[in-house]
């Protein structure tokens, strides 16, 4: 039986409404809700003091108490495989991934994930066995699969795409995707290095299409995410009104400031996992670094640490989120995210973790209650042995932290 109140004391706790970590606080959870989070010195009389059938009262012993993560930019039925084999897969085998991979990254930290494309549109029957308790998972908000136009950088990538071409057909395409139960419509706006037929800044949509795809979208009241790596791509998403911005790892000032006008609205997840890990790996999937420096992958990341350091002035709301899910940087790896933002873009470790947590979780709910720990929230925690204030990675050691999702604690 759930405990109907937890209470964790002694805890190092970090509440995500700022940077700072509070010494000897205490967790109240009833139900699957918060109820305190401060000094126990505050705690309420009301608050169980000793364990009992109805209540579990725990001293953490000075372990960090955090909101759980949000995988900003997640893929969920990639199967780890090579970069440019990613929609090489059959139904069947994919299903099985995005299940194993589910669990794999609720068991990490990420208790809610917003997906940015799905083979198969699995993530619909994903997010929905997760709901209903038959699989664990994070709390997901589930996208099909990449829409986009012809000769953009998902055209011919078999299970991972859907193809149209002109406004009429794309808002065809966005009740598709609605009557398959999606709550993201994901689109490819400009391409990748590797595409020689839709590179970063060839825009592979008109303004009339993106303006179509969001405002079907919208109607129907489906957020869109997109792709988006060059300054006139994350400037054609802005003025459509695309909520969630993948990368913009070339922005100028106009861009800069279309971004901080809708700093409410509108969240960007540079995912540089890809880059970073291309940039070291590459020859284990068969390419020279010279050939991925010739690509231009280098000075994407150099222009990716200029931009976000633009973006963070301007107060854009960034995500952790990097395209997890294939061979280079595999599923369970998510929050190396945390530790890039601070050694790539000079963040402040609390910096970063609200980015994974506060960020993260507005988000997924705009409406607010995830990615904090304050009355009213969703009880969605993280006991860490360790200190991320002092070294982020201890994040990546899935041994050291305890999942609770919804006020139930997770059992290996």
């Amino acid at each position: 039986m759930v405990a109907h109140s937890t209470v964790l004391t002694n805890a190092r706790l970090f509440t995500a409404l700022d940077e700072n970590a509070v010494d000897n606080a205490a967790l109240w959870i009833e139900g699957d809700k918060v109820r305190f989070a401060g000094p126990f010195a505050q705690l309420p009389e009301a608050a169980p003091r000793a364990s009992s059938a109805m209540a579990v009262v725990q001293d953490v012993a000075g372990k960090f108490v955090m909101p759980g993560m949000t995988e900003g930019h997640a893929h969920l039925s990639f199967a780890d495989s090579s970069p440019f084999a990613i929609g090489d897969v059959s139904v069947e085998d994919a299903t099985i991934t995005a299940v194993n991979n589910a669990k794999l990254m609720l068991r990490s930290g990420f208790t809610s994930a917003v997906s940015f494309g799905s083979t198969f549109s699995i993530d619909v029957a994903l997010r929905a066995a997760i709901a209903s308790g038959k699989i664990e998972g994070p709390r997901l908000l589930a996208a099909g699969q990449d829409l986009g136009a012809t000769a953009s950088n998902v055209d011919s990538k078999g299970a991972l795409s859907q193809i149209a071409d002109g406004p009429w057909a794309l808002r065809q395409a966005v009740r598709e995707q609605r009557k398959l139960g999606v709550d993201i419509v994901k689109i490819f706006i400009d391409g990748e290095a590797i595409n020689p037929v839709n590179p970063p800044g060839e825009l592979a949509f008109t303004d009339e299409e993106v303006h179509a795809v969001v405002d079907e979208a919208k109607r129907r009241r489906l957020r869109v995410a997109c792709h988006a790596r060059s300054a006139d791509a994350v400037k054609q998403a802005v003025r459509a009104g695309v909520e969630l911005i993948g990368h913009a790892n070339y922005v100028d000032d106009e861009a800069v400031e279309l971004l901080a006008g809708v700093n409410d609205q509108v969240f960007v997840s540079p995912a540089i996992a890809w880059e970073i890990n291309y940039l070291e790996k590459c020859e284990s999937i068969g390419v020279k670094r010279q050939t991925v420096i010739d690509q231009g992958y280098q000075a994407e990341l150099e222009a990716s640490q200029i931009a976000m350091q633009k973006l963070r002035a301007a107060d854009v709301k960034l995500v952790i989120g990097g395209d997890y899910g294939i061979s280079i940087a595999p599923h369970g790896t998510y929050a190396q995210d945390i530790e890039f933002f601070v050694d790539y873009f000079d963040m402040r470790p609390g910096e970063a973790l609200l980015c994974a947590t506060r960020n993260g979780g507005l988000s997924a709910d705009p409406s607010g209650g995830r990615g904090t720990l304050a009355p009213g929230s969703l009880a969605d925690v993280l006991i860490v042995d360790g200190d991320p204030l002092a070294d982020v990675r201890v994040l990546q050691d899935h041994s050291k932290i305890a999942v609770v999702k919804g006020g139930e604690a997770l059992v290996n």
